[in-house]
């Protein structure tokens, strides 16, 4: 099978473009490992690329991403789980200072929850997963009088609370989010608009970030 084209493309326009003008960040990157401060927990959404949002260099943002930007909970139960992975390895190996998560608007994985749709395939492993936004859909209550695209915002901005609230889960995290030593935030993109907003822990909202 051929490799997709679209990507030779833009391995070539990198390669004489970006590539060129920081191969010596790419040498001492490669020399020296690397050490990003900042973790990013994103969705794997295709129109919501952190190191494009946040116009990142090579080896300045450690991201993990997954559908609909979850951190489950702490669940040392011998079995294999990425997010947590790349969370210990972040802390670890990385000693990461700052961990945000990332969501945004008309997001499918919140949809497919809010709708209960029927499974995507006998094995549903996205329905599985998002069972996990179980909390924040708790939060955020019953639909009532208010739009769908309303309620759907209140529900991504919610999961990434919960999201955030998953992380104390983590004794060893829980400890250093305490001390001060890791900061943790909350992002939220308007795919369409472009713009970012953040949130505000002491008020429970998202403020706009001036473009």
């Amino acid at each position: 099978m051929k490799f997709p084209q679209r990507l030779i493309d833009g391995y070539n326009a990198f390669a004489v473009g970006r590539l060129r003008s920081e191969q010596d960040r790419y040498r001492e990157l490669a020399e020296l490992g690397q050490s990003p401060e900042i973790m990013v927990v994103g969705c794997s959404d295709s129109r919501v690329s952190p190191e494009v949002i946040f116009d990142a260099r090579p080896g300045e943002l450690f991201v993990v991403r997954n559908v609909a930007n979850i951190i489950p909970p702490y669940s040392p139960d011998g079995q294999a789980h990425g997010v947590s992975a790349a969370l210990e390895f972040g802390l670890v190996a990385l000693k990461i200072k700052h961990i945000v998560v990332l969501g945004h608007a008309r997001c499918g994985g919140v949809k497919a929850f809010a709708e209960d749709a029927e499974p995507l395939s006998p094995g549903d492993f996205i329905g599985k997963w998002m069972q996990l936004m179980a909390p924040a859909a708790g939060k955020v209550g019953p639909r009532g009088d208010l739009s769908a695209i309303d309620y759907m915002t209140k529900l991504e901005q919610a999961n990434i609370g919960n999201s955030l609230d998953n992380l104390m889960t983590f004794p060893s995290l829980a400890k250093l989010i305490e001390r001060g030593e890791i900061q943790t935030h909350g992002a939220y993109f308007g795919v369409a608009s472009g713009e970012l907003y953040v949130l505000d822990k002491t008020s429970g909202n998202f403020d706009r970030i001036a473009g």
